[in-house]
């Protein structure tokens, strides 16, 4: 115990270890502060996040997708932001599958990770002034078209078709009704003109001279070579009745021969091989079989050097010159095909339809899909139409009562081809041409219509260019120049 002397004032003992541990809590408390991070900042990376598959989700926080429940990923503000109005035009890069991601640099897309590509330098045409949009060929509206190279124009096969006509409705001739129903059908081969060829005797192919099946032969073409102990036996039988029938003057053995012959002309021996024969006077080891029709091989069963038996299936001849096609249709929709009427068949490949004549209503329906057959003749001259391709019957329309004339029934429905429909949800729209090398989408009605032709209802009118070849390609360029967020073509309001 320490006594303090009694007049001095106390004096208080510095420890040095206690202010370093009050030193390292300061700092420690700083830092922790410092490490804290700022909602602004965080805020400030992320502009919004996306579904990798649906690029118009937009949410503020993490989460998943409403529609593929796929897990949402961060757009960056750098990939979402917009060029500023009035900014000078700029080279900019964009995602090929997500035309929303702009940045200007190349770099990786951060919803697929896909390489930007490079976009025109030109901005969209919306971002023109008032006066240039004036000073286009069209007036205002023309800002919104799409201008192409005459190189675009060529590598995407950009194809137009006029609409209408412009000479008086007096003077236009009455449009070819379209069909109303489209049945499905496939080319098969005519049994009629089908003939299966076997072996007439139990023998060895010594000689094949068919090898492949597609193989178009003539009538009298030779098909193989056999022999056969049969054929052998009969051959000099038939010698040995002819020369017996010189040597006596009684018709034995004359009548004997020509039973032998009858048997060698059942057995497949034409009568030339017959007069040959006798004409020799020696038997061939080989008989040689011959096509008893023109046709393309179908089936080949057989192979050189095989044994064969007595009734066994060797090949099969079809005459493709008339071929069949074999259409599904309901039962209501019987009524509208009786037999011997005459229908168009459209068939893959082919520019125009062919016409056919319906030999054939199925009195039965095929198993569970309720449908029944109907089989169309169809003339082949030309071997154009091959089995196993695909066919639709088209079927006419029927014929509309007389009436009254009036202004609907005397003006022509604006009709335009499926490929060149655009559909966008909802909303129809065509790419019509306002110019040399360009190009506006409008949104357009349509009708009921068929599977060669819609009609359209309001969006065009008569004397229209509209891209039938190459809309989707267009469709292409118009979302990579405007983004997949905004519509400003969208034409006419409905």
């Amino acid at each position: 115990m320490i006594k303090l002397l009694p007049g001095k004032p106390r004096q208080i003992r510095r420890r040095p270890w206690l202010t370093l541990l009050l030193a390292g809590l300061l700092l420690s408390a700083a830092a922790c502060q410092q490490g804290k991070p700022d909602p602004d900042q965080t805020a400030g990376s992320v502009a919004y996040y996306t579904c990798p598959m649906h690029s118009q989700i937009h949410a503020d926080a993490p989460g998943d997708c409403p529609i593929c429940h796929m897990h949402l990923v961060a757009v960056s503000p750098l990939a979402a932001q917009k060029p500023a109005a009035g900014a000078p035009a700029a080279a900019s890069y964009t995602c090929p599958m997500h035309a929303q991601i702009h940045a200007d640099k190349p770099g990786d897309c951060p919803i697929c990770g896909m390489a930007l590509v490079k976009t025109s330098a030109r901005p969209a045409a919306q971002k023109m002034t008032a006066a240039e949009m004036a000073a286009m060929p069209g007036g205002p509206a023309a800002g919104t078209d799409l201008v192409l190279t005459a190189q675009q124009v060529a590598l995407g096969n950009i194809q137009t078709q006029q609409l209408g006509s412009s000479t008086p409705r007096g003077a236009t001739a009455p449009p070819v009704p379209a069909p109303q129903a489209v049945l499905t059908g496939t080319v098969t081969a005519n049994t009629q003109r089908t003939e299966s060829i076997s072996s007439r005797v139990a023998g060895r192919v010594e000689q094949l001279y068919v090898r492949q099946t597609g193989q178009v032969l003539r009538r009298g073409a030779p098909l193989f070579a056999v022999y056969s102990e049969e054929l052998q036996t009969l051959q000099r039988e038939y010698l040995l009745a002819l020369t017996q029938d010189l040597q006596v003057a009684e018709p034995t053995y004359r009548h004997f021969a020509e039973a032998t012959a009858q048997k060698l002309r059942l057995l497949g021996v034409s009568g030339a091989q017959l007069r040959q024969l006798a004409r020799s006077g020696k038997s061939s080891p080989l008989v040689t079989y011959y096509s008893p029709r023109t046709g393309t091989v179908q089936t080949l069963a057989v192979v050189q050097g095989q044994y064969v038996a007595e009734g066994s299936p060797l090949l099969t001849l079809t005459d493709l010159s008339s071929v069949w096609v074999e259409a599904q249709l309901y039962p209501a929709e019987a009524g509208r095909l009786p037999l011997g009427q005459t229908v168009a068949v459209q068939v893959a490949g082919l520019a125009r339809p062919v016409r056919g004549k319906v030999v054939f209503l199925s009195p039965e329906l095929s198993g569970s899909s309720q449908l029944t057959l109907a089989r169309i003749e169809v003339p082949n001259p030309a071997g154009r139409l091959q089995p196993g391709a695909q066919a639709n019957v088209l079927l006419d329309a029927a014929p509309a009562p007389a009436a009254l004339p009036t202004a609907t029934s005397a003006s022509t429905t604006l009709r335009v081809p499926p490929a060149a429909i655009i559909y966008n949800g909802a909303l129809s729209y065509v790419w019509k041409q306002t110019g040399e090398r360009q190009f506006r989408r409008v949104r357009v009605r349509l009708g009921e219509g068929t599977a060669t032709a819609l009609p359209v209802l309001a969006g065009l009118q008569a004397g229209d260019a509209v891209v039938t070849t190459g809309a989707y390609l267009l469709e292409s360029e118009f979302t990579l120049r405007q983004g997949a967020g905004d519509d400003h073509m969208s034409g006419m309001a409905m």
